[in-house]
């Protein structure tokens, strides 16, 4: 406790000096030992870099394999599946994962089908999806709506898939399906349903509803819902991209998108989630719940503070970059 009162009054001094440093301090005093791989990348990992900060920051922490510029992993060919396979777990009574060791993909359950949140690659998305929903008794043919967060091919490279093979309605913003359709490599989906900012999503006993969060592309859609465990209902909000890129002007657009997210779920989202495994615990989070004993707590129901504190280390790692 008192590591933690001491770390915060640091990171308030600091940031009244509005320095790269203090930034970076407020981000670090936010992570605590929740948010550690965030912080690394979005403080260390690509984008601009102060002089100020320098050789301080060290090298940049990979961890979800991003490209530098805060886009996807280039991939040379389809890698062997034994590389990034992970089995699919129930998550919450109607929220289930189904991705990589480093990408993650969200399926939410409704009374009348499939909400599906980032498709994943071409090469994976019919072994961790469509086989992954087959493995927990689920039909990829109930997937009615994908939502994409944004135009990477880790997120929006199974699209087409499904689409070709369920008639699944494919959703991005339309400065995102402008970015794709401008795109001339790669497997991308036929441009479909465009989302709104605010816009509720209604499937069955379902709504969802979709922010555009703009900074680590020009429509990024971050995404807020509830779901149940054993019963209980909670609001989980996904933050739906985290890379910097490295001009100035995506970076000061990403601050005032976290910022206006972060305002937006002030009080209510108790979970938070990411689309990298990286980021929001899902790399231990899905093995522990794969496991789960009866009465054990679900690790992802962490409370507002630390879902504004997800989005505090993003938004002070990113201010760093500026000074």
């Amino acid at each position: 406790m008192a590591k933690t009162l001491y770390l915060l009054l640091a990171a308030f001094t600091l940031v009244a000096q509005d320095t790269p440093e203090a930034h970076v301090a407020a981000a670090r005093a936010a992570a605590g030992s929740d948010f550690q791989n965030l912080f690394e990348f979005q403080c260390n990992g690509p984008g601009p870099r102060p002089a100020a900060l320098g050789a301080a920051q060290g090298k940049a922490k990979q961890g979800g394999g991003q490209a530098k510029g805060g886009g996807a992993p280039k991939q040379a060919g389809p890698p062997d599946p034994s590389t990034y396979h992970r089995e699919p777990v129930k998550v919450f009574d109607n929220l289930y994962f189904f991705g990589q060791s480093e990408y993650s993909a969200w399926a939410i359950t409704t009374s009348q089908g499939i909400i599906l949140l980032d498709t994943l690659f071409d090469y994976s998305v019919e072994d961790e999806v469509v086989n992954g929903m087959k493995k927990l008794g689920l039909d990829p043919a109930n997937i009615k709506y994908a939502v994409v967060s944004h135009p990477h091919p880790d997120h929006d490279g199974g699209a087409k898939y499904l689409q070709d093979h369920y008639g699944t309605r494919v959703i991005m913003s339309p400065a995102d399906w402008d970015v794709l359709d401008k795109r001339t490599n790669g497997t991308k989906p036929r441009r479909d349903m465009e989302a709104t900012d605010g816009q509720k999503l209604t499937l069955g006993d379902t709504t969802i509803t979709l922010y555009i969060t703009p900074g680590h592309t020009p429509g990024t859609i971050s995404t807020v819902f509830q779901v149940k465990d054993r019963g209980v209902t909670h609001t989980a909000a996904l933050w739906g991209g985290v890379g910097l890129n490295a001009d100035k002007e995506s970076v000061q657009t990403y601050i005032k998108s976290a910022q206006r997210f972060s305002d937006l779920v002030r009080g209510t989202p108790d979970i938070i989630l990411a689309n990298h495994t990286d980021w929001d615990g899902s790399k231990v989070n899905v093995p522990l719940l794969a496991n789960r004993a009866a009465g054990a707590a679900n690790p992802y129901i962490v409370g507002n503070a630390k879902v504004l504190n997800f989005l505090k280390v993003a938004m002070e790692c990113a201010t760093s970059r500026l000074n």
